[in-house]
């Protein structure tokens, strides 16, 4: 496990000075004092068009937001109090990537990037990213990772997407129901009040996490809202939470939920906020409650696995609606280390060129892996194999994405018999998944 805390990481020399000679402050904002916190936690609601946050909400952000390194910018010449006028924060997360018993890479997760409207096209989303980049490849870390709210930013800093999710929504009254096979009897479901459901969403996300490549594990602010125990939250009177326990009395699936009411009739839409199962059965259980629930239309959730069974418990798979979209963003900073930790589905041996703008990724790579599936990773001076942007590797990374698409699309350099090399090597049995965002 990586122990590095990010907060004890120095702002970036580079964007610094760049940011200096704008007539503008870069440093790391200090969440212990209490009018630094105040106006940070003010700036990020302003800069995600969130209304202006109460103190008790800002109270609860800030005690998450002192786990992680919070950067700020602001005017020279402004006041103590003033608000920053772009945010970033960061921390180093595990990671799950491909491999046995749930192996982990350290991410460093970048969140709460904002630029204030009265300063945009000034270079400081650029000044922000790349000492976000600067800084995790000098500590050592050996990808970065992001959630995002803009699909067309990030790449030009290397990020590719990564981890496809799925957005689902069900016809309930046309799907015919979810039958479940008789050996999953012992699976039993049982509501829970909200402080229990917050333990459960958590418990469960920790154990499941490891199942698949792409996850993290989620904070405790998290399953706070989730299980809509933090003020202001709209929709907290209409949240309900289920839990399935198996024979054996353990949690082994929990669901977060609101219902909807609809205005023509008598019945209502079931909304997923958040659904973590670490057994198929518990799965099965928790779709098999929300698609046979009684009185509801439709059932919605998002930031599921693209290889979801969904479609094939239900009795019509036409009454489910998937549409697939970017969620997870990658950005590999240091081949060997990142490569080099991940197992594969078969062997390989190719060389490739990367291209980084930013020089964290670039150069020839050889990537040697046994019939184990274990991997070396060193410099090479052979022609390559395959030629690609550091954005296009970090999205083969987890397997989620087909190196056939990519070389497909231009992205990739590399003949039609390499490509498949690559994706048999990739892939991975089970989708990669994120189910949070950050």
């Amino acid at each position: 496990m990586h122990t590095l805390d990010a907060r004890t990481v120095p702002v970036d020399p580079q964007s610094f000075a760049r940011l200096r000679a704008a007539g503008l402050d870069y440093r790391i904002v200090d969440m212990a004092d209490p009018a630094s916190a105040r106006a940070f936690a003010r700036a990020d609601a302003r800069g995600f068009l969130d209304g202006e946050p109460r103190e008790e909400q800002i109270a609860l952000s800030t005690e998450m937001m002192r786990e992680r390194r919070n950067i700020g910018v602001f005017e020279a010449s402004a006041d103590a109090d003033a608000l920053p006028v772009a945010t970033v924060d960061s921390w180093v997360t595990p990671m799950t990537i491909p491999g046995t018993g749930g192996v982990v890479l350290p991410m460093w997760a970048i969140s709460a990037v904002t630029v204030s409207a009265t300063h945009r096209r000034r270079g400081i989303a650029r000044s922000l990213l790349e000492g976000e980049l600067r800084a995790a490849a000098t500590a050592g870390v050996p990808v970065a990772g992001l959630t995002a709210s803009e699909a067309t930013i990030y790449g030009r800093y290397g990020f590719g997407p990564a981890i496809p999710v799925a957005r689902m929504q069900v016809d309930a009254r046309r799907a015919g129901g979810i039958a479940l096979p008789a050996a999953d009897g012992a699976m039993r479901v049982e509501y829970l009040e909200p402080d229990a459901l917050m333990v459960a969403l958590g418990e469960v996300h920790e154990r499941s996490r490891l199942a698949r490549g792409g996850d993290i594990p989620g904070w405790p602010l998290r399953w706070r809202r989730m299980a809509a125990l933090v003020p202001g939250d709209e929709k907290a009177r209409s949240v309900r939470g289920v839990r399935a326990v198996d024979g054996a009395g353990i949690t082994r699936g929990a669901l977060a939920y609101t219902l909807d009411e609809l205005a023509e009739e008598f019945g209502a839409d079931l909304a997923i906020r958040h659904l973590a199962a670490e057994t198929p059965e518990a799965l099965r259980a928790l779709w098999a409650f929300a698609v046979n629930h009684d009185l509801v239309r439709t059932v919605q959730a998002d930031l599921r696995p693209v290889d979801d069974p969904l479609p094939w418990l239900v009795g019509d798979q036409r009454a489910v609606q998937t549409v697939v979209h970017d969620h997870g963003w990658l950005r590999i900073l240091d081949v060997p280390a990142a490569l080099g930790a991940r197992a594969y589905r078969g062997p390989l041996d190719l060389t490739l060129r990367v291209m980084d703008p930013l020089g964290f990724a670039d150069g020839d790579w050889r990537l040697r892996v046994d019939a184990s599936g274990s991997a070396v990773v060193s410099a090479a001076d052979a022609a390559p194999d395959v030629e690609l942007g550091v954005d296009a590797l970090s999205s083969l990374y987890l397997g989620g994405v087909s190196a056939t698409t990519l070389r497909a699309a231009g992205r990739i350099t590399a003949s039609a018999e390499v490509a498949v090399e690559i994706e048999d090597a990739f892939g991975t049995a089970v989708a990669p998944t994120l189910s949070i965002w950050y």
